[in-house]
């Protein structure tokens, strides 16, 4: 039976963020680090139009510029300049501008291909390990950790260990960690689109009636489309044909980029907000879409997760005690506290008054959007939480 100081059970972009993150002070103290993967990830980067792609905010490119990754992330990652909000019939919109925020760019969508080989090919392979391709299928609770059961039968003992394997995790039911959820009757709709304009790195997110749509830029002038609609409505538009898709979606959006010329593979998700009812116990953390699955419009999920884990890494690593001090992990769990309280509930109340279709609360966000164009320190809010900067007072 081996023995690690930490097993990150989920080996996708969250788990190797936090790998990422640990293996400098790791490698000092000469702690042993495994990740445990069901999916090997691929050798070599390979381009696909259809690639699934993730918006990293401005303070998530911070993060990876810390762990020495932006670089290479930065080749293949297409900047925000602006983000043009917009509520479909209704005369206001609002516009956030990197230049007025004194950044580069407001964030940065990147491929999850290429961000996934970035983040593996910066792992120090004398500190961190792979079981690859493998499942824990039993968690047994130790006085000292962790003893995993791998679907090979082997078994494997930590310190500390971290549940970073996606919304549905097995694991944190079969621990008895409750969740609370709120489902949005709502499915989104990703592919990829291509305009006949260019973007020009402008990012758009447009409310209606029937649900919101974002509409984020990708290199070679493509566009990565979140479209949100009712599950039967949702399953309809998965269901047509090319040209009649992008019909509908262009009477939607309109010709801001002009004619939207090709649509590519188009997946249905699901949405409910949920949350863990616990993060953290001795020897154990809960991080990504295990701890908090958020709706995708306002692209706030991934980047509070990365900013979870760059957390965690911090508190491990200044910490002299062994990585499963149940102190250190509730520090962790209090320090992250405002910032999920106020990520989770901007992404929530964002999806909630715009999906209204009641009249007064269509009036209101009008004059909202309205005011936010308006109003410098208002739209200075907005923009830091789209920034993922909106607890950092010091950014």
């Amino acid at each position: 039976m081996s023995r690690v100081n930490l097993a990150i059970i989920g080996g996708g972009l969250v788990g190797a963020s936090l790998a990422l993150a640990l293996q400098a002070g790791a490698k000092a103290r000469g702690w042993k680090i495994v990740l445990i993967e069901p999916f090997a990830p691929g050798d070599t980067y390979q381009p696909s139009y259809d690639a699934r792609s993730s918006a990293l905010s401005y303070g998530a490119k911070q993060i990876y510029q810390r762990l020495g990754v932006w670089q290479e992330i930065s080749r293949r990652a297409e900047p925000i300049k602006q983000i043009h909000v917009s509520d479909r019939g209704r005369f206001s919109t609002a516009r956030l501008s990197a230049m007025e925020e004194g950044v580069p760019a407001l964030g940065y969508v990147v491929e999850n291909a290429w961000l996934g080989q970035c983040l593996w090919q910066g792992l120090d392979k004398d500190v961190i390990s792979w079981r690859c391709p493998a499942e824990v299928t039993r968690m047994e609770p130790l006085i000292e950790g962790y003893r995993l059961t791998l679907n090979d039968e082997t078994t494997l003992e930590c310190e500390l260990a971290v549940l970073a394997d996606g919304g549905r995790s097995g694991l944190r039911e079969q621990l008895g960690i409750g969740i609370k959820k709120r489902p949005y009757n709502q499915s989104a709709l990703i592919a990829n689109i291509t305009p006949s304009e260019a973007h020009n790195g402008m990012a758009f997110e447009r409310f209606t009636d029937d649900g919101p749509m974002a509409l984020l830029p990708l290199p070679e002038n493509r566009c990565a489309l979140v479209w949100t609609r009712q599950g039967m409505d949702a399953q309809r538009l998965a269901a047509l044909d090319e040209k009649s898709f992008l019909s509908e979606l262009q009477g939607v959006f309109g010709y801001r980029l002009g004619t939207l010329k090709q649509v590519g593979a188009r997946h249905l998700y699901p949405l409910t907000l949920i949350e863990a009812e616990e993060q953290v116990r001795p020897h154990l953390a809960i991080l990504g879409n295990a701890a908090h699955s958020l709706h995708p419009i306002a692209g706030q999920g991934f980047n509070l997760s990365l900013r979870d884990a760059q957390a965690l890494a911090d508190a491990l690593l200044a910490s002299e005690t062994s990585p499963g001090d149940f102190a250190t992990l509730q520090a962790y769990r209090e320090r992250q506290r405002l910032d999920q309280n106020l990520t989770v509930g901007f992404s929530d109340q964002v999806t909630r008054l715009f999906g209204s279709t009641q009249p007064l609360v269509s009036l209101g966000r009008n004059i909202g959007l309205l005011g936010l164009d308006l109003l410098p320190p208002a739209k200075r809010w907005f923009a830091r939480q789209a920034m993922g900067l909106g607890t950092r007072p010091d950014a």
